[in-house]
């Protein structure tokens, strides 16, 4: 008898997911690197300096407590939550209940992804900003929902114009992705702004997520607001924030959300239904950098700041359209005319050996532009800014 051979298929809440964006980035880069080529990578943001030392050493002391080795507290350690919030009340000025507003996360994305699932049902309608992080459409969808993409438009300093949506959209919309400072475009937002996103999200019922995850990654004297400073933001807004960007801690998986208590209630509820919480050493690594980190932080921006410098300056000699972005560490590059984001991303992958992330892969409304990621050395950014000049000079004249 021949046995039965079982197919596994894809469900559906997956064959609606594009290829995700930087998987596809790192695969054709490993391709080149096997071929033997020398790849400067500026795809993916993930720094290149290391974590602080006075971050690892509260790591190796919080791996050497046996307490540590159990499983975690859902809604994380008091002590993490209590530095959360005074580094939160500093920063922002904004004082979180310590026991209901504060939820540590397995950094943001995590949190990005479950939101959908706890405040969602199948067929209501998530407000998307385009291009956007791949996560806000994914984790609608695999909450049933329905994304509608607001798109951020140059012309518009990349903020979304809100009295574009439909009322019929308007209708069926539960929540409301922003994100500022901006990934993928270095877009920063003005409190008058968030104070048209509350307003608005009060008016029409809708939840707001304000992914905030570039807040402490900016330059020449210019300081990210946080929606929660704004008069009424807390009923309606939780904002996430993650220790990745800020303290070179990308494979940590640590961040917080804050904010609207009835959020966080059915977040922590999704979390504890999914995940045991975060390593209680790695929970006391992030406390020390929220307690101490403030002036390490500010020399690190610094090598950000002259890695953005080189850059701009390099491609502006070479005739590209550039501004020096104020936050993240992204440059948002309109694409010559006469080739598509793909296109001219593939040229610098097999002409030139270079790494850049093609802006439809953000979203529709990324195409004609491309992202390029400062998180590599200085002599790497000059090596690519060689290659680019060897072939691609003064594309606009």
């Amino acid at each position: 008898m021949t046995p039965k051979i079982f197919t596994i298929e894809s469900p559906e809440r997956l064959k609606q997911l594009p290829p995700y964006l930087f998987a596809e980035v790192d695969r054709r880069k490993r391709e080149l690197i096997a071929q033997g080529k020398d790849v400067v990578d500026l795809g993916v943001g993930d720094p290149d300096l290391p974590t602080p030392d006075f971050i690892i050493e509260a790591l190796l002391e919080g791996v050497k407590n046996p307490a540590n080795h159990r499983y975690a507290l859902d809604a994380g350690m008091p002590e993490f939550r209590k530095s959360i919030q005074q580094w939160f009340q500093t920063r922002f000025g904004y004082t979180a209940d310590l026991n209901t507003e504060i939820l540590p996360l397995l950094g943001s994305k995590e949190g990005i992804a479950h939101l959908p699932l706890a405040l969602i049902n199948p067929g209501d309608v998530a407000l998307i900003p385009d291009p956007g992080y791949p996560v806000y459409r994914s984790g609608t969808l695999f909450a049933g929902g329905v994304p509608y993409v607001m798109p951020l438009l140059e012309a518009n300093g990349f903020l979304p114009d809100l009295g574009a949506i439909p009322d019929d959209v308007l209708k069926k919309a539960r929540i409301m992705f922003i994100n500022y400072p901006n990934n993928p475009t270095s877009a920063v937002a003005t409190k008058e702004f968030y104070q048209e996103v509350v307003d608005f999200a009060r008016k029409n019922d809708i939840m707001i997520i304000s992914d905030a995850a570039y807040s402490e990654v900016v330059y020449d004297g210019y300081t990210a607001p946080s929606i929660l400073q704004i008069p009424g933001a807390k009923e309606v807004a939780v904002e996430l924030h993650s220790l990745s960007k800020t303290f070179n801690m990308t494979g940590w998986r640590v961040g917080f959300a804050i904010g609207n208590p009835d959020i966080i209630k059915l977040l922590a509820k999704v979390k504890s239904n999914c995940d045991s919480g975060i390593f209680g050493a790695v929970q006391w690594a992030a406390k020390r950098a929220l307690d101490d980190g403030h002036d390490w932080c500010k020399k690190n921006l610094l090598i950000y700041q002259t890695r953005r410098d080189l850059f701009v300056s390099g491609m502006k000699n070479m005739g590209w359209s550039i501004e020096a972005p104020k936050a993240t560490f992204y440059c948002w590059i309109p694409v010559p005319p006469g080739s598509t984001s793909a296109e001219l991303c593939l040229r610098f992958l097999t002409d030139l050996n270079i790494v850049v992330t093609p802006g439809n892969g953000f979203g529709p409304n990324g195409e004609g532009y491309f992202r390029v990621s400062l998180t590599y050395p200085d002599h790497r950014i000059e090596e690519a800014l060689k290659r680019i000049a060897s072939t691609h000079k003064h594309p606009h004249k």
